[in-house]
């Protein structure tokens, strides 16, 4: 339990340093490393740190979740996201059982296109490419009976039209799974770190993008239902954006007034933290994802016409050998989002004989040790 005080105290501290902080959009930069890396993350709703599914992605989600039993496992995922812009995710993990230690990479890519460059009157004198990605090394580690912690370095990277930027971050989390009573809960500090190189060299460096998040997830013994609960931007409580257009109205003569706000918003505040999902299962390969992201649909929603924002949905088949994942993110009115992505198991897979023996290559551990 020390090092549960540790962790959690430590994780507080955190808190009080960063209560001033404001959450608005467009403050920070390498905003991509907020978006989901797979398909299975996407249909939880973006986020999701206390999930023990055999999923190697969700390593990158909370550090802790890489174990034993996602060894050799390889997943990739290349999707078109709105206005043709490429995303691909890749994560693998590596169990070293000498050291006991769960090892992990992860790369991040997004791929914004062949764009004009243009003069303020429009002329175009040229093209650029704009490019983002995220390089993450991680480990975790095993303590007593049912606690897991892990930490990673993480490289990010943009280039923009005539300026690039660099950040070194880490990420550390901790994760509770009991495979008796099937409950998870998971902790996850992620993006705290430094530029070292500045878009402009004359301006100060710029912030990155923070967050700390906590979920719980349980599964029901005599149902094939698994809940998910996540909180995120835990440092910062008021992360409402107040629309100066709400406050206007029009009266009987067609006339716009400005109403005065005195509510408090509590529950608006509050929610904005709050992701719910569900999953089901059927039979032994496949599963069905549902969730609700309240800070993306009040942020992202068309009032006339709000559709179904802030809402996922996911589809698994989990196979010995490989597992297939698909979700559908309805993030704005404009239209929802796919993504398509593959798991192998690669000690399934392919063996390499004595040398693949020698590296433990086909080596399969217990899911939780």
């Amino acid at each position: 339990m020390r090092l549960l005080k540790y962790t959690v105290g430590w994780l507080l501290s955190i808190t009080c340093l960063c209560a001033h902080a404001q959450i608005t959009g467009g403050q920070y930069a390498f905003e991509y490393l907020r978006f989901s890396n797979s398909p299975e993350v996407s249909a939880l709703g973006g986020i999701s740190v206390a999930n023990p599914a055999e999923d190697i992605s969700l390593a990158l989600q909370n550090p802790a979740l890489m174990r034993p039993g996602l060894h050799n496992q390889l997943e990739l995922n290349y999707n078109d996201y709105y206005a043709g812009i490429k995303v691909m995710n890749l994560q693998y993990g590596y169990h070293m059982a000498k050291i006991n230690t769960s090892c992990f990479f992860g790369l991040q890519y997004f791929n914004y296109g062949v764009m004009d460059n243009t003069d303020p009157v429009g002329n175009i004198n040229g093209t650029f490419h704009p490019v983002d990605y995220a390089l993450t090394l991680g480990a975790s580690r095993k303590y007593l009976d049912h606690w897991r912690y892990g930490a990673d370095f993480k490289y990010a990277h943009s280039s923009l039209y005539q300026a690039s930027g660099a950040a070194a971050m880490v990420d550390v989390g901790v994760n509770y799974y009991d495979t008796s009573s099937l409950w998870d809960i998971g902790i996850a500090a992620r993006n705290m770190g430094v530029m070292v190189k500045k878009f402009n060299t004359a301006n100060p460096s710029e912030p990155i993008p923070f967050d700390l998040q906590l979920g719980v997830s349980k599964k029901f013994k005599h149902l094939p239902l698994r809940i998910f609960a996540t909180l995120h931007h835990l440092y910062e409580w008021d992360i409402r954006y107040a629309n100066p257009d709400d406050l206007n109205s029009t009266n009987a003569l067609g006339k716009n007034d400005t109403v005065k706000d005195n509510g408090s918003h509590f529950g608006d505040k509050l929610f904005r933290h709050v992701i719910i999902g569900a999953e089901l299962t059927f039979g032994k390969h496949v599963v069905v994802n549902i969730s609700y992201n309240d800070l993306q649909r009040r942020e992202l929603v068309v009032t006339t016409k709000p559709g179904m924002a802030g809402f996922a949905f996911g589809l698994g088949v989990n196979l010995k050998k490989f597992q297939v994942h698909y979700a559908r993110t309805y993030y704005h009115l404009a239209g929802p989002y796919n993504e398509l992505g593959i798991t192998m198991a690669l000690n399934r897979l392919m063996g390499f004989g004595k040398s693949g023996e020698n590296i433990h290559w086909n080596a399969e551990y217990p899911d939780w040790e």
